[in-house]
Formats: C-alpha cells, sequence, structure tokens
C-alpha cells in the first residue's frame, strides 16, 4: 500500500516537474503557412510538451498585425513564420536572430472566382490578359503576391493604366472572403491561402511564364525567452515528418537543407 503511495506520489512529481519545464512559444505566421500550421501544432505540443500560442499577421505592410510592425512596437513573440525576402529584412535590422532562418516551403500564386460565377480562360498570358481587361474588379492580397501582381505582372502585361481604377489590394483579410462575398470578380493570392476559403472556386495557378513563387521561412525572434525550444519548432517543421501536412496545404515543401 505504502509502495503504491508512494509511486503515486512520484509520478504526480514528475509531472509537476515535466509541467514547470515546458515552455509556451508565441509564434506569428503569416496567413500563407497557417493552415500547414494548424495541423502540425498539435504533433510538435505532444511530442515536445511546449504550448504553441499560434497568431497571425501579414508579413509585411502597415497593418497592426503585420509582423515587423508587431517587432516594431517591442511585441514579445519567439518564433516567426512569413514570406523569405521579409524575414531576411529582419534579420538584417536585428530583430530576427542570424543564423536562424529556415526555409520551410514554397507557393505558387493562385487565381479565384466566386462560387458557381464563370471560369474565365487563364490558360497563357495572353489569355489571362483578356481575362483580367474584361473583368470589372480584381483584389490582390497586401502581401508578396500582391505586391508582385500590381508591381510586376501588370506591368509586364502592359495594363497597368487599364487595371488602376478597377483592381485593389486587400490588407489584413484573405482575399478569398473578398470575392466570395462579391466584392470583386477575380482575386489572386498564394495558393495556401485560397484553399480553406469558402465560397470560391479557384480556377488554378497563374500561367507558367507569369508565376511567381515566394518561400515562406522561419526565424527565432531575437530576444525570445525560449530559443532553444523555439529552434526545436523549427527544426521539427523542416522535418520529413511535417512535409506531408505542408503539401495538403498547398505549399511545397522544401528539399532538405
Amino acid at each position: 500500500m505504502k509502495f503504491r503511495f508512494h509511486l503515486a506520489v512520484l509520478c504526480g512529481l514528475l509531472a509537476l516537474v515535466a509541467a514547470a519545464r515546458a515552455d509556451e512559444l508565441r509564434v506569428v505566421s503569416s496567413g500563407g503557412f497557417a493552415a500547414a500550421l494548424k495541423v502540425l501544432a498539435p504533433t510538435f505540443e505532444h511530442q515536445s510538451g511546449d504550448k504553441l500560442d499560434l497568431e497571425w499577421g501579414p508579413s509585411m505592410g502597415g497593418t497592426a498585425d503585420a509582423v515587423p510592425q508587431r517587432l516594431k512596437r517591442g511585441e514579445k513573440i519567439d518564433v516567426t513564420i512569413m514570406v523569405g525576402y521579409a524575414l531576411g529584412a529582419l534579420i538584417d535590422q536585428g530583430k530576427v536572430a542570424a543564423g536562424s532562418r529556415v526555409d520551410l516551403a514554397r507557393s505558387g500564386i493562385g487565381i479565384v472566382v466566386r462560387q458557381g460565377a464563370p471560369h474565365p480562360d487563364i490558360g497563357s498570358v495572353d489569355a489571362l490578359k483578356k481575362t483580367l481587361l474584361a473583368a470589372k474588379s480584381v483584389a490582390y492580397s497586401d502581401s508578396a503576391s500582391g505586391v508582385y501582381i500590381s508591381r510586376e505582372m501588370f506591368k509586364a502585361m502592359g495594363i497597368v493604366e487599364q487595371m488602376a481604377g478597377k483592381a485593389r489590394m486587400i490588407p489584413a483579410e484573405p482575399v478569398g472572403a473578398v470575392v466570395a462575398r462579391g466584392d470583386a470578380e477575380i482575386g489572386f493570392q498564394q495558393m495556401s491561402e485560397l484553399k480553406p476559403i469558402q465560397g470560391i472556386d479557384l480556377l488554378g495557378p497563374l500561367p507558367a511564364a507569369a508565376q511567381k513563387f515566394t518561400v515562406f521561412s522561419a526565424g527565432v525572434v531575437a530576444g525570445s525567452a525560449h530559443p532553444d525550444s523555439a529552434a526545436a519548432l523549427l527544426r521539427f517543421l523542416a522535418s520529413p515528418e511535417a512535409r506531408a501536412a505542408i503539401a495538403a496545404s498547398g505549399l511545397e515543401p522544401m528539399t532538405a537543407q
């Protein structure tokens, strides 16, 4: 009887020690990696004993929840997952620990219309150009894909002036949601950000000649209270174990680094 009592006490003490050693990591991810992270987080928590506090924000821009704005305000964050070149800028600024960057996946840009709407031709650059000129309204994101669409793709197609009055950037909201409620006829965003949205039809990716791939990377925020646990999370997200969930979300996992 005493043995069982002592064993129960010992187990209880071990549980308390394990709980005391567990870390709570605050992770801020861009929407492009959100679907994969939501699936992978419980597995990491189970394996590590740590708790992940997940939040979302754009990789760039001036909205309050954008990662650069959060770090500028001094928010206490352990890990950020975002567009690779934007993460690189934060490393240069000393906001993210040098040497901690891990490239996780890449994503192409997709095109959507409202569910049930006619599916215009996007099979070639010329067909996409005609579709855009015929559209009454176009929406694109305030992150990497939208920067490319507005500053490079429209210019390459020679339709900057024609799109100026009917194409708009959508801050702090999924483009698919804007299209789903009928506020835009056509929407552009990362494939992984469009897939979870209800009420839209995904026409497909941009034609190969116009496609722009975005790399999503993760880094440990400088001054993290839990740098070892944060680094362990990055290793898990870059591991073979995580690749299936990443691929299912519409991203292409990066090869072993």
